[in-house]
């Protein structure tokens, strides 16, 4: 939501209020050569554009042969973005926040990446601005025995593709249920182009846990708070007040 300028009786000798501006000079970081996401570029070019940011620019990792995605540059062609610099990894955290010969220095550094990347954007907090410091995704599927084990594994394995570190885990009142998810991963796995970073994820990460009921069930999803929260539940409606 963008701030506005406000005041309580005009800007005045006798008046006390706000003014916003809009930061010069925002940088993101775009990951993926592996897999590619556009909306990563939209989802943060956009909001500098509509906050009113002079200049934006995209830092990403190329693919081997020097190439960057075409859905990645249109992408950036839609959202307005001014510069895009091939660079990734902590080396582009460490550019944008220093400045370089070739990328100019940021006052805010925004968007997602690998440890690396977060670790390096933890490292020049302080001498720049950063949105924040975003971890390997957790995805946490709360289900009853009427959930749909393939869904309940297609939530799983969506963000457990992301990153080896990723953590994939479900919660369930039903054994049954637990052990039907556990066969559809192992199916969902072999069509799944990035398997072995999905495999990695749920032999290093995954957990499915069984309990007696859903509010112990959800009592364990708010004690984690998991980034992705799923309710596999009849009548999830009934349980939303219940996570907090």
């Amino acid at each position: 939501q963008k701030q506005l300028d406000h005041s309580l009786a005009g800007f005045d000798e006798s008046g006390l209020g706000q003014v916003v501006r809009p930061l010069k000079r925002v940088g993101m970081y775009v990951p993926g050569t592996t897999a590619v996401y556009p909306s990563s570029v939209l989802m943060t070019a956009i909001p500098a554009r509509v906050a009113g940011v002079a200049e934006v620019y995209m830092a990403t990792p190329a693919a081997g042969d020097g190439s960057v995605s075409p859905l990645k540059l249109a992408a950036a062609d839609i959202a307005g973005v001014d510069s895009i610099f091939r660079a990734g990894g902590a080396q582009a955290i460490a550019a944008l926040a220093f400045g370089s010969e070739s990328i100019p220095r940021v006052d805010k550094i925004c968007g997602p990446g690998n440890i690396f990347v977060a670790l390096a954007k933890k490292a020049v907090h302080g001498l720049v601005g950063i949105d924040g410091i975003f971890g390997p995704t957790e995805t946490l599927v709360v289900a009853d025995d009427g959930a749909d084990p393939a869904l309940c594994a297609a939530d799983l394995l969506a963000q457990a593709e992301h990153d080896a570190l990723a953590s994939p885990i479900l919660i369930t009142t039903s054994d049954a249920l637990a052990q039907a998810v556990m066969r559809e991963l192992e199916q969902e796995l072999r069509s799944l182009e990035r398997r072995d970073i999905a495999a990695a994820a749920l032999e290093g990460q995954g957990l499915a846990i069984v309990v007696e009921t859903l509010e112990e069930a959800l009592a364990l999803a708010n004690e984690y708070a998991p980034e992705h929260l799923s309710l596999a539940v009849s009548d999830g409606e009934r349980y939303l007040g219940q996570v907090t």
